[in-house]
């Protein structure tokens, strides 16, 4: 049995969870969100939570049990209290500022690049800290990578964009000639 899916997902009070044939939909006050689980998956809403089991015993079953039940939890989360990402910008020069919905972005490029948000992912930029925020977790994960593609930090000084907790290693410069015949 998986340990991650034999646990029940809490429904909080202002959730509601509708469990299709083949998917789940849970409404909150952030919004609304749907999965749809494969087959060899069995969800059901059981009094006030959410159970995922397996209808087989399958290697395919057993891999998607656990998965299942943590997309379901990342759903009743993100209706509730939402996902965030933040971002940090490091370099001279380098800075982020909202215009409109869009984001601004000033990372050393001849050009500022323009970064609109998908659907249902707020941005912001406070100092040199960008700020994605929404309900659906892989949306807001997949634009915080959108937007640390565009300037990953470089190993040598650390400029660029990086996650708040990300370590970046460091690389030694070229290093200076010491004397020798010339």
């Amino acid at each position: 049995m998986s340990k991650i899916g034999k646990l029940p997902v809490l429904i909080p009070q202002d959730v509601t969870v509708s469990i299709n044939d083949k998917s789940v939909t849970v409404n909150g006050p952030k919004g609304n969100l749907s999965f749809d689980f494969r087959p060899e998956i069995k969800v059901e809403v059981v009094e006030n939570n959410v159970q995922v089991s397996r209808r087989g015993e399958t290697k395919m079953a057993k891999s998607l049990h656990g998965l299942t039940r943590s997309i379901i939890a990342n759903m009743v989360k993100g209706v509730t209290q939402g996902h965030e990402k933040v971002l940090e910008i490091i370099g001279v020069g380098y800075r982020a500022a909202k215009q409109g919905e869009n984001l601004v972005l000033s990372v050393g490029y001849s050009h500022p690049v323009v970064v609109a948000p998908l659907n249902g992912i707020a941005l912001d930029a406070k100092e040199n800290k960008i700020i994605i925020s929404g309900a659906d977790k892989i949306v807001v994960g997949e634009m915080a990578a959108r937007i640390r593609r565009i300037r990953p930090p470089e190993p040598y000084k650390g400029k660029g964009i990086k996650y708040i907790d990300e370590i970046v290693r460091r690389k030694a410069g070229k290093a200076a000639k010491t004397g020798g015949a010339a």
